[in-house]
């Protein structure tokens, strides 16, 4: 793919309505197996000097897809063709659910920022789990593939970690990690479940049902992350950081969308006044915020992953910089293009050169002392 055929289907695709743009974008990536795989040398960048071993899986670049972009999991063999490092898919419940009524998805281009209010529509976690394994086998997806699980949206809170579980159980044997998703503000009362006692019980619920499932079929521990959202207090985030060691869990996805509408450029403008998650530029100032907070409160104990406004290689540096180990795009993908992470890729490679940087791990938490 040259980079006039992305802007020419980023032109098409911003005619279409938002939605509508993302299920035919889908699409094309799943039909488009031979053609990315052909591509796929001059797409995806393999270089040392941006490869990780993090949670005992091996990184070949930092740029990841965000969760949210492929909900059912239908382009898993795509994301390594087209350069990313690393894909999570999902947000995945237990049971199917249709998600929030249509419109639900919202374009803010004066801020190439997004609005949505999807409210986990998936196929549930056994259908995904089945179409995840059929697109590993044979050459696969050629990248490590973590799920994002959350409650159903029929679910009562108090039945929150069960209902983990359940997805869990179906979900970990096609996973090479897993995200536990609590911060999304279109399941209404989710984010409740990010306060210590309701954390303490589905975290650990994970990590118990993981260490007994391993007695019998003998896998490697299966790395848990929670993600947060940037709308938390720093003390919350420094609690949540706490007790994700406390747990043993891998790491934290670092953030989600905001409820917030700061810094439009119209925040009159309709997209903005709609109910539903803020993501893009927007948001970038508290993520990079809420990473140092996590970073020196991690102490390098936990794997950090930011997400949440990164459009191009300066976002990137400046949130790696900030602490993160690996960083993903959702909003940017959109407005870049599918060309993003292979571009986000080749210019931390350039800056690294330009600093004298060796390697992508001297970068990581750079800034935490400036």
């Amino acid at each position: 793919m040259t980079i006039r055929a992305a802007g020419m289907l980023r032109r098409a695709a911003f005619r279409m309505d938002p939605e509508r743009a993302h299920e035919a974008a889908l699409r094309a990536l799943q039909a488009g197996g031979p053609a990315l795989a052909a591509a796929s040398s001059w797409t995806s960048q393999r270089d040392a000097t941006v490869g990780q071993h993090l949670m005992d899986l091996s990184f070949e670049g930092p740029v990841g897809l965000a969760a949210g972009y492929d909900k059912y999991g239908r382009a898993v063999r795509a994301w390594g063709r087209l350069g990313f490092g690393f894909a999570e898919i999902g947000t995945v419940t237990a049971r199917p659910q249709p998600g929030n009524p249509r419109p639900r998805l919202f374009r803010l281009p004066a801020d190439e920022a997004i609005v949505n209010r999807m409210g986990f529509n998936n196929d549930g976690a056994a259908v995904t789990a089945r179409r995840i394994a059929d697109a590993r086998r044979g050459a696969g997806a050629g990248i490590p593939v973590g799920v994002n699980i959350g409650k159903s949206k029929v679910t009562p809170l108090e039945r929150a970690a069960d209902d983990h579980l359940a997805s869990f159980r179906l979900l970990r044997g096609v996973a090479d990690f897993v995200v536990v998703n609590v911060s999304s503000p279109n399941t209404p009362g989710l984010r409740e479940l990010q306060d210590r006692a309701h954390l303490t019980s589905i975290l650990g619920a994970l990590r118990d049902e993981d260490a007994a499932m391993r007695r019998y079929d003998g896998r490697p521990p299966m790395p848990l992350l929670v993600k947060l959202a940037p709308d938390l207090p720093d003390a919350q985030v420094e609690d949540a950081v706490d007790l994700a060691g406390e747990l043993g869990l891998a790491g934290v996805v670092l953030t989600n969308t905001t409820i917030a509408r700061e810094g439009l450029a119209d925040p009159l403008a309709p997209a903005a006044t709609e109910q539903g998650g803020l993501s893009g530029p927007p948001v970038r100032a508290r993520a990079d915020e809420l990473m140092r907070v996590a970073a020196r409160r991690a102490a390098g104990a936990l794997v950090l992953v930011g997400v949440g406004g990164i459009m191009d290689a300066d976002d990137a540096w400046q949130r790696i910089a900030s602490g993160a180990s690996l960083v993903e795009v959702w909003t940017g993908l959109v407005y870049r293009g599918p060309l993003i992470a292979r571009d986000i890729t080749l210019g931390l490679m350039q800056r690294m050169r330009d600093e004298g940087a060796s390697h992508i791990s001297e970068v990581v938490g750079s800034a935490l002392g400036a």
